[in-house]
């Protein structure tokens, strides 16, 4: 199994445009060993030509153009990517759907009802692309039942709801239902191997440790160091618990849950521009390191 990490920030990327905290203000201007992120997604095969892209952040089409196995190759329109599949119906991770509009066909989209009714609604990317393809959608369950999608051969997934935040176009935000957020369990069908991948992670419920503990890879909710951080940056109000996301720092947040996870190879995704962990000496980037826990960035590929 093959996974490509085409964007690793969090919403508005690193450096984000209108941002001048000191880790963007220092990747613009060299002063600190950082690298620029784009926004969240990644995408996975099991023979390198069949590819499932999860999400469709905003900077797709820059993160198309850096990966030459989703490029056009084979007939005068085309693309390797088979299917999209959206862990939740935030703009960080959909509205590359409209970027991508030009595709011959509809596209096979996977989501939960709960997405789709906010991408039909709130936030009508869905409506929008019937005025061009538009789009097969296909329904996610949220009972943990696992599902192949054609075209893509060797690869079962499985989702697993997560308590995270709905956005805040959804009727649903701070009452959140079964399937505003997923995590997707990948799983090789010849070796075994898999992945686990949650780019939101809001409290760690119990039903979701075992998929952790028997992952051979955890692609997992990077987003803040710590839960008042972007509080302690001056740029808002709200706490990284508020935004459904789990800090790594705090009691009981990922360090803590990693440190007992034997098994699976850790790396964490969806990073904030905010977050010292980018910074690649500061001393949290060592603390993970310690911890043997890896920070992703854009073109990492991961075989399983």
């Amino acid at each position: 199994m093959l996974i490509h990490i085409l964007g690793s920030g969090a919403g508005g990327g690193f450096p984000q445009w209108n941002c001048n905290c000191h880790n963007c203000q220092g990747v613009r201007t060299g002063t600190i060993k950082a690298a620029a992120r784009t926004q969240s997604s990644i995408a996975i095969s099991a023979n390198g030509e069949d590819w499932v892209l999860f999400n469709a952040s905003p900077d797709i089409r820059a993160q198309l153009e850096s990966f030459p196995a989703l490029q056009p190759g084979r007939t005068i329109r085309d693309t390797a990517i088979r299917a999209i599949l959206l862990v939740d119906a935030q703009i960080d991770h959909t509205t590359g759907l409209l970027l991508l509009r030009e595709h011959t066909a509809p596209w096979d989209v996977y989501c939960t009802r709960a997405v789709h009714d906010d991408l039909t609604s709130g936030y009508p990317i869905f409506n929008i692309l019937g005025h061009f393809r538009g789009v097969n959608w296909h329904e996610i369950l949220t009972d943990e039942s696992s599902f192949f999608i054609p075209g893509i051969e060797g690869l079962v997934f499985t989702a697993v709801p997560l308590k995270s935040e709905a956005p805040p176009y959804s009727p649903h935000r701070h009452n959140t239902v079964p399937g505003d957020n997923i995590g997707v369990r990948i799983e090789n069908t010849a070796s075994g191997k898999n992945l686990f991948y949650a780019p939101g992670l809001g409290s760690m419920e119990p039903h979701i440790l075992p998929y952790m503990q028997e992952a051979d890879c955890l692609l997992v909710d990077g987003t803040l160091w710590q839960n008042n951080e972007m509080v302690e940056a001056g740029i808002s109000n709200k706490l990284g618990s508020e935004m459904g996301h789990l800090d790594q720092s705090g009691k009981g947040g990922i360090i803590d849950i990693m440190s007992d996870l034997g098994k699976p190879r850790k790396i964490l995704i969806h990073i904030n521009n905010t977050n010292p962990i980018l910074v690649d000496d500061s001393p949290e980037r060592q603390a993970l390191n310690e911890a043997g826990i890896e920070v992703s960035h854009d073109g990492m590929q991961i075989e399983l």
